[in-house]
């Protein structure tokens, strides 16, 4: 049976999950995380792409992805095999290091968008791993709240959907859903 054909069209913005294989992890240290965050940042930029959010968890990771002239596919096929020959090479393995291809959902809406993100965010807090989204060092929430500055993720795009002060608008949304 043939795969469903992926949905793109310029200026299409995709939550994306890339999950290990067997849900094993795909970052056992925080190398692996900087490197992966470097490797993004790579395939954002020859893939002429805008990173929205992103949260690298154990075994999982969400991003969301707007894109410009260039198929979301391509960027991840680079960025997932970039990744996975890093992983492999690092430690010794062999083999598939994600379950099947990523998983993409088109986002068709502002309110989608700025739901996307939050959930995004508050991935961590909702395992468990931290009280908040700001605690957690491996997702773009610092980002948004001006505490880190970094070339990934373009925050204009979420944070034009508060008026006034628009962190501190977004903390309280993202902090009020969980």
């Amino acid at each position: 049976m043939a795969r469903k054909p992926r949905i793109w069209y310029p200026g299409a913005v995709y939550h994306i999950m890339c999950r290990g294989n067997r849900r094993h992890e795909i970052f056992r240290d925080d190398e692996d995380r900087r490197v992966y965050l470097e490797k993004l940042l790579w395939a954002k930029l020859s893939h002429n792409c805008r990173i929205l959010s992103y949260c690298l968890m154990p075994n999982h990771v969400h991003l969301q992805v707007e894109t410009t002239y260039r198929p979301i596919w391509e960027m991840m096929k680079q960025l997932n095999m970039m990744y996975a020959i890093f992983f492999n090479k690092k430690y010794d393995l062999v083999g598939h290091l994600f379950q099947g291809r990523y998983r993409d959902v088109v986002i068709d809406s502002d309110a989608y968008n700025l739901d996307v993100s939050c959930y995004i965010h508050l991935n961590p807090v909702k395992a468990g791993m931290v009280d908040s989204p700001e605690d957690y060092p491996w997702s773009s929430f610092r980002n948004y709240m001006g505490r880190r500055k970094d070339n990934i993720v373009c925050t204009e795009r979420v944070l034009s959907y508060f008026l006034g002060k628009c962190s501190e608008s977004y903390r309280k949304y993202v902090e009020g859903s969980s």
